[in-house]
């Protein structure tokens, strides 16, 4: 009698699991679409055209590509992963140790937002902050109206194991359409500086996405952090890059200090922060 009451116990714990799981599911599912469906616009493509010169081949190519941009402003203000936009600073942290003889050079010749309308807005980064990565672009005549745009001071830290709701467009083959992902918070960094990483599942967010909390509240951007490799390291670059979610009262900071868009000789970089205030 025992041992069938355990078996009945047993069954009664799956029976119950398997009704509570697609619970939990659904309404992460229903949280998700509410956010999706109220900030989806403020997510937008960038076209960018880059030309990049190689010293080791002593040539020089031109690309374009397609990456995912957050508004952060009315007026068009939008961040992006600097890495994406332009990874000339990402590959020279990697490469330190080797001097001047790999060195990469690059130019962003041509950047335009497209909007969910279709509208391009030909645009140019403002501020770059490389120990971030982050760009942030304007587009370079001012809109006849405001853009829908992310309030980034409405944010909220992640703990470990929490679900996020991410959001970023898909490429021209998907028609550039809208798209959410769930994440979760697999590691929370406090030093240098507070930042999140995201778990390994493979999903569509991409550098540049928003991350949401699922009350609504802005988490953070996904960007990517490198370190300076080191001789005898095995040359495995991944061991010293990873994707993260940048918090959003950082993103913030940087947003504040963007200039108005004045052409490619009024530029600007961001301050470099001390290790103290790191």
């Amino acid at each position: 009698m025992r041992s069938q009451s355990h078996l009945i116990l047993i069954a009664l714990a799956l029976g119950l699991a398997g009704v509570a799981v697609p619970g939990r599911a659904s309404e992460v599912a229903e949280k998700g679409r509410a956010i999706f469906n109220k900030n989806q616009q403020a997510v937008v493509t960038v076209q960018v055209v880059l030309k990049v010169s190689y010293s080791a081949a002593a040539k020089s190519s031109e690309t374009r590509q397609e990456i995912t941009g957050t508004v952060v402003d009315p007026s068009g203000l939008t961040v992006l992963a600097l890495s994406a936009a332009d990874p000339s600073e990402m590959y020279q942290r990697m490469m330190s140790d080797q001097g001047s003889q790999n060195k990469l050079d690059t130019e962003v010749t041509d950047l335009k937002i497209l909007l969910a309308d279709g509208t391009e807005l030909p645009a140019e980064i403002v501020l770059r902050d490389k120990d971030l990565d982050l760009a942030f672009i304007r587009p370079k005549t001012k809109l006849g109206s405001p853009v829908a745009a992310l309030d980034l001071s409405q944010s909220v830290p992640a703990q470990l194991l929490d679900e996020v709701i991410t959001l970023n467009r898909l490429n021209s083959a998907a028609g550039r359409a809208y798209a959410a992902s769930v994440e979760r918070i697999s590691a929370v960094i406090q030093k240098p500086r507070t930042f999140y990483i995201p778990d390994s599942s493979m999903t569509s967010t991409t550098l540049g996405s928003p991350a949401f909390a699922l009350d609504g509240k802005v988490v953070g951007l996904f960007v990517m952090r490198a370190v300076n490799s080191k001789s005898g390291s095995g040359r495995n670059f991944r061991d010293n890059m990873t994707t993260i979610i940048l918090p959003a009262e950082d993103v913030l900071k940087g947003a504040k200090q963007a200039p108005e868009a004045k052409g490619e000789s009024e530029k600007k970089e961001a301050p470099k922060e001390s290790p103290e205030k790191k």
